[in-house]
Parts: C-alpha cells; sequence; structure tokens
C-alpha cells in the first residue's frame, strides 16, 4: 500500500479553549514523558489540517503527532464577521503557544509548517521556544514580497492567454467569476498539486477554504499568485538568525514556492538542510510520499529526546 493511502486513526481529538474560542485538534500516538511531539502547522492561512494528514503515519512510540485546524477554519471557531485587523500573524502565534501548552506538548516537540505554516512556524523558533528540538520548514517563502515577485515570473511562463485572463479579473474585481477559476487551476495544476485527480485529503481542505474564505481572502487574496490581503508585506526573514535548533527545509522542483523565495532560509538560519523533491511542486508529502517519509524520518532521527 502506498504511504498516501495510509489512513492513521488519532488516539485522541480535542478542542482546546483559546480566550474565547476554540482550537480543534488530534492526536496520533501517546503523548507521553519523554516523547517528542510532531505539530503539523497547515498552510493558507484559512487553509485545514486535512492535506497534511498522511504525516499522521510518522508516529511512532516515543513521537506522537499533531495536527490542528486554525483558527476560523475546519473544526476551529468560525468567525467571519471578524475583520482584517484581528486576523494576524500575532493571532496564529499566540494560538501555537496555547496549543502546545494544551496539547501537553511544549516542552518536547518539532514544528512542522507546510507553507504560510512553515512561516508561523519559523517566527515562532525565532523567538527561541524553550521545548522546541527541530523546525521542517515545507514548501514555504521567507516573505511575501519575494513570494509576490516570483508569482510574476511564473505567471508570465503560463500558457498563452491564461495570465492575461487572469488579469482581467483582477482588474475588475471578478475573482469569483468562473472563467478566472479555470485560468486559475492552470497555474495550480502546474505549481501546488500536480497529480491528476487531485487527492481527497487535499480535496478536503481545498472545500473547506472555499466553504469559508475569511481567513483566506482577508490575509492573502483571491488565489495563491494574487496575494493582496493584510500577509503582502509580511517576511520571517528577521527571525531567522535567531532560530536554535537544526532546520530541514523541503521544496519541490516545480514549487511556487520558488528557490529564490527559500534562499533567506539557506542564508540566514544557522543550522540548516535543503531537500529538493524532483518530480513535486507544492505538495511533496502528496507528489512523493515514499520519499517524502524517508527524508522525514531520517531528519526526525536526529532531533528530540
Amino acid at each position: 500500500m502506498r504511504w498516501s493511502a495510509v489512513t492513521v486513526a488519532p488516539s485522541r481529538k480535542a478542542s482546546a479553549p483559546f480566550g474565547a474560542h476554540r482550537t480543534w485538534y488530534r492526536v496520533t500516538g501517546e503523548v507521553t514523558p519523554g516523547a517528542t511531539a510532531l505539530v503539523v502547522v497547515h498552510g493558507g492561512p484559512g487553509s485545514t489540517h486535512d492535506y497534511l494528514l498522511n504525516l499522521a503515519a510518522l508516529a511512532a512510540p516515543g513521537r506522537p503527532v499533531v495536527h490542528y485546524d486554525q483558527l476560523g477554519n475546519g473544526g476551529s471557531t468560525h468567525l467571519p464577521e471578524q475583520g482584517a485587523d484581528f486576523w494576524t500573524p500575532e493571532l496564529f502565534l499566540a494560538e501555537l503557544d496555547n496549543l502546545l501548552r494544551q496539547a501537553g506538548v511544549v516542552e518536547n516537540y518539532v514544528l512542522f509548517g507546510h507553507s504560510w505554516g512553515g512561516m508561523l512556524a519559523a517566527a515562532h523558533a525565532g523567538r527561541k521556544p524553550a521545548g522546541l528540538r527541530g523546525l521542517v520548514i515545507a514548501n514555504s517563502p521567507a516573505s511575501y514580497p519575494l513570494w509576490l515577485s516570483e508569482m510574476a515570473v511564473l505567471r508570465a511562463a503560463l500558457p498563452p492567454g491564461v495570465d492575461e485572463t487572469l488579469r482581467r479579473h483582477e482588474a475588475a474585481g471578478t475573482t469569483d467569476d468562473n472563467e478566472y477559476h479555470e485560468a486559475m487551476r492552470v497555474f495550480y495544476e502546474r505549481h501546488v498539486c500536480r497529480l491528476q485527480p487531485w487527492p481527497r485529503d487535499y480535496l478536503a481542505s481545498f472545500y473547506e477554504v472555499y466553504n469559508d474564505p475569511t481567513v483566506y481572502r482577508t490575509m492573502n487574496g483571491p488565489s495563491e499568485f494574487h496575494v493582496i490581503g493584510t500577509l503582502r508585506d509580511w517576511s520571517v526573514e528577521d527571525a531567522c538568525p535567531h532560530i536554535e535548533v537544526p532546520v530541514l527545509v523541503l521544496s519541490g522542483r516545480h514549487d511556487e514556492a520558488t528557490p529564490v523565495t527559500l534562499q533567506p532560509f539557506r542564508d540566514l538560519i544557522p543550522d540548516v538542510r535543503w531537500e529538493v523533491f524532483e518530480e513535486s511542486s507544492h505538495m511533496p508529502h502528496l507528489e512523493e510520499p515514499e520519499r517524502f517519509l524517508d527524508v522525514m524520518s531520517a531528519y526526525l532521527k536526529t532531533v528530540g529526546a
């Protein structure tokens, strides 16, 4: 059986209080004294844990895996009435700190952050938390200004007429139009997930964003490559020199997170290694699951208790 098809049942599901709200999470394996938890921080912002669910297969004795849905989506509290001033990186950093305590793993954990989650995890690591043992930054830019400059490069290389269609709708504010969505999918099939058909877990998160786009549209925008939300100027480059744990950076050869967007991690983090998945775009854990498992397993053996 391919690793991507393996479903590992959680040992626990819970909803952690976070101020007046709640953060949904699940644990695969057992949180025991001395165990080093792998905490999975999903992308978006405004996505859910579903597309990263196969990381539960990394659970082992002494290594529970914790997935959670960030505030505003999935099983966590939805707040469609909240404005842009509510949805900030600081909110999600505070939520992550709270989750680590509520799940009982704050004293011994490794973070896996994907895409926006990689930026969030890097910002967290830059604050030198005592219990952090390692960090995986997967398919994540170091800054949105870099991301936006590289999106222009990738868009220019799309088939004739696609970027023109996208820009026409972006200028008109009609990004909900089906024509925009069809043109958007051309980019996604090249640089987000190259598998056909798209895997069930990926579609689950995709539809969660569609059903409540509050966070994604407020912080990001209408698509991966048209970032007009509150994150458009955000960077974690300042945090990188302060990260004290071993860092593994992952990317795909066809990734929307291009080498230019990841280069600051290599340049600025003191202890870092970079692995490129040659047959992947933004989802190596789905596109090359066996190699992903091998790379992650080897890294996890080097960190933790």
